[in-house]
């Protein structure tokens, strides 16, 4: 089960492509190798999965970004992923990530561009959902723009909002979650620039800013976090790929180091992974390099528990890749990877 101070790594897949479902691995302590020790096919396209301490230990719990949108959760104490109780819908279409916040379990619905709120009942299993955020709005951009799409929601490190990233408006959504009602109430919006399609969203472990990085054109947007107030302030946009990239560029996934010193993005297109470095001031970011990600299309970065390896769940190759982070420079070196058909997501128990 991997040397000591390994712990678990699970991969979710999208299963309409070829993927396997959930697949359960172990970490090596000493390099960081993924062993597959089962797998859990009991969730059509569990693209996006998160782990929280329940009342009975740790719980998995995944979206099912269908149609019909619905989340589960699976005991993660066996080998394999083993799922608990029954699929919840959503009631929103294609979720492509979800969250914990008071207690309660949050979903961004891509496709009906809009945010669950579902509680979780005493074993830890989601219930019903009691509150469905709608957003409004559109954006510029002729395909991906006709209406709103939230793609990602997370709490902010105070833990008094909730903010959902909107690729469909260029916007964020500041919200408050009343736990006793599991319902969100929109607190503020941020309009980011028109057309830049914000995906996904990172706060510094310091909580005073955020950077999130736009799907539509290859840029970071830096932001000052105002915990206080719950207000979002766009400072300065910084690409995240160099000059003269040939093609198209999707960036998917913004991760901050554990200190608070780089900054890494997924770069679907050149399959890259671009490294930052953040000043003093939490508020620039520079571009230093751009490393491959070790297969085509990354979908998805995780940083191992140590902050010490990064890895890039890689969807059209097929496989996660991991990297040895050099601390000085924060530059990634490829150390090895793990077949994953139609990759989606990394999570570490």
């Amino acid at each position: 089960m991997g040397h000591a101070g390994g712990g678990r790594a699970f991969i979710g897949s999208f299963t309409s492509a070829g993927g396997r479902g959930i697949i359960a691995t172990a970490v090596d302590g000493e390099t960081g190798r993924l062993t597959e020790t089962g797998v859990s096919d009991a969730l059509a396209d569990p693209s996006c999965l998160a782990i929280a301490i329940g009342p009975r230990g740790p719980l998995l719990y995944a979206v099912s970004e269908a149609q019909e949108g619905a989340v589960a959760a699976f005991d993660i104490s066996g080998p394999s992923p083993r799922l608990v109780g029954s699929r919840v819908p959503v009631r929103g279409e294609g979720p492509t990530h979800l969250a914990f916040a008071a207690g309660h379990l949050v979903t961004a619905n891509y496709g009906s561009g809009s945010v669950s709120v579902l509680p979780l009942g005493t074993t830890g299993e989601p219930c019903a959902a009691t509150g469905v955020l709608q957003h409004e709005g559109t954006g510029p951009h002729p395909e991906r723009q006709r209406g709103p799409h939230a793609h990602q929601v997370l709490p902010d490190p105070s833990g008094r909002w909730v903010l959902a990233v909107d690729l469909g408006t260029d916007r964020i959504r500041t919200c408050a979650l009343d736990p006793g009602a599991g319902e969100l109430t929109l607190h503020g919006e941020t309009a980011l620039r028109p057309g830049s399609g914000p995906r996904h969203l990172a706060f510094h472990p310091e909580g005073s800013h955020a950077y999130v990085l736009n799907e539509l054109e290859p840029t970071l947007a830096v932001c000052r976090w105002h915990a206080e107030t719950g207000v979002l302030e766009p400072l300065d946009d910084q690409p995240v790929v160099p000059p003269g990239v040939a093609g198209p560029v999707h960036p998917s996934e913004v991760v901050v180091s554990h200190d608070g010193r780089h900054l890494w993005t997924a770069n679907r297109g050149p399959d890259s992974i671009a490294v930052l470095t953040l000043d003093e001031t939490r508020e620039k970011a520079e571009l230093v390099t751009t490393v491959p990600c070790g297969g085509h299309w990354p979908r998805d970065l995780a940083l191992d528990p140590t902050g010490r390896r990064l890895y890039a769940a890689n969807e059209r190759s097929g496989d996660v890749t991991w990297f040895d982070i050099d601390p000085d420079t924060g530059v990634p070196h490829r150390a090895g990877s793990l077949a994953a058909p139609a990759a989606s997501c990394v999570v570490f128990a």
